[in-house]
């Protein structure tokens, strides 16, 4: 068997997860960055990336990462890394093709002695029951006997840089003791910040779906004490700075739940669920509650223009369409629920974003991003709290009586109206 120090490693998908992955791999073992994404690569191996998750010194850094859009050139790996993503569907169901098409591909190639290791979020069970049986059905070999699978969820956190991939702390398994074990020790060799050996694949399954369900949750919590705190008349942030002065209250704010991760894992564990006999209800409650919030924002702010007497075709402005503060990626982003409503009311809604690529928006939402905002709006929705947003002359900007709406509590209160 060849020592695992050896082993050529293919990291199939080159996206927030698996570009840092790769690249911290590739600082000191050989590894092949695939993609099917052609012009991906070529950035890539032009220096850009991006989801600026890595800069081009960083890139350089991994100097024995190579990437490429051609499978034939993985074949030679030993180790196959999968980081696709594993997104719902139009059902709030799991959409496992991404994960289905990586594992025949990667089946068509797998030799005997290989390990396949999956960072997906998945529901429990998912590597053994739907990825397996196409890696053997592919591959014409067995599982367990002639190759093996691990399963060590992603804890990326898309634009934090604090937190990457050898800093957070890192939960592997493997489809056998010794496997676990080997999997374990992979990732040993990136992450300073130490591994967690789960006792199955199934076990660090479930620890990542629930880590994303108990923020859900979290978070919904709060988001239903805003609704509840302005019928009452007092401004929630105000409550939870009062409340945060106790050693073990938790700070979670109000908000827009969005991205591919909290707005999405919790229908994987729910899917499973269901599909078990079991109708869960908090995990759902909280989702109902946080996949309502577009729709109660733009509420808000129409309430503000009846008010202003200027609710009639108002003109307005929506700052930030990504998911999250000081960041490109726009999967999933709960903005365009806000978007959508305040059109519904009859609004004529701008979008400024500096932060967000221009085509992406245009092709995910049919929206074209504003290159700078005017000075003619009747509100403006502050959705995103973007670094650069800092810089905005507010007085400039509502200097026809404006009146703000904050979701993210960024704002001063001399600038906005209201706020979440």
């Amino acid at each position: 068997m060849v020592s695992i120090n050896k082993k050529k490693i293919a990291v199939i998908g080159l996206g927030y997860v698996g570009l840092p992955l790769a690249a911290e791999f590739g600082k000191k073992r050989t590894v092949i960055g695939f993609d099917i994404n052609q012009k991906r690569i070529d950035e890539l191996k032009n220096g850009f990336d991006r989801t600026l998750e890595l800069n081009q010194d960083e890139l350089l850094e991994a100097k024995f990462l190579s990437y490429s859009h051609d499978a034939s050139d993985i074949s030679a790996a030993q180790i196959f890394i999968i980081t696709v993503p594993t997104p719902i569907d139009s059902h709030k169901k799991p959409d496992l093709t991404p994960l289905e098409k990586a594992s025949e591909l990667i089946g068509k190639i797998l030799k005997k002695g290989d390990i396949v290791i999956y960072e997906s979020t998945v529901y429990p069970g998912a590597t053994e029951e739907v990825c397996v049986p196409i890696l053997e059905k592919h591959s014409g070999i067995k599982f367990n006997t002639d190759f093996f699978c691990g399963y060590s969820p992603e804890r990326i956190n898309p634009g934090d840089k604090e937190h990457r991939v050898a800093s957070i702390k890192k939960v592997t398994s493997g489809s056998t003791l010794e496997i676990g074990k080997e999997v374990d020790a992979l990732y040993a060799e990136i992450i300073t910040a130490g591994t967690y050996l789960a006792s199955s694949i199934k076990v660090a399954e479930a620890a990542k779906v629930i880590e994303n369900s108990q923020r859900d949750l979290n978070i919904a919590f709060v988001n239903e004490l805003a609704q509840i705190f302005h019928k009452i008349g007092i401004d929630t942030n105000e409550v939870l700075e009062a409340a945060g002065t106790k050693w073990n209250f938790l700070p979670f704010k109000p908000g827009l739940v969005g991205g591919h991760c909290i707005g999405v894992d919790p229908y994987y564990l729910t899917y499973k669920a269901e599909s078990l006999g079991y109708n869960p209800q908090v995990i759902l409650a909280g989702r109902r509650i946080n996949d309502g919030m577009g729709a109660y924002v733009a509420s808000r702010v129409m309430k503000l223009l009846n008010i202003a007497g200027t609710a009639h075709n108002a003109k307005i402005l929506v700052l930030g369409i990504t998911f999250k503060e000081d960041c490109p990626d726009i999967r999933n982003s709960k903005v365009i629920d806000v978007i959508n409503e305040l059109k519904e009311f009859g609004s004529h809604v701008e979008v400024y974003d500096p932060n967000a690529d221009k085509q992406e928006v245009k092709n995910e939402y049919n929206i074209e991003l504003l290159n700078e905002p005017n000075e003619d709006y009747d509100a403006i929705v502050y959705a995103v709290k973007h670094k650069i947003f800092d810089l905005l002359n507010w007085s400039t900007l509502k200097s026809k009586g404006t009146v703000v709406f904050d979701v993210k509590g960024g704002l001063d209160n001399t600038i906005v109206e209201e706020r979440l």
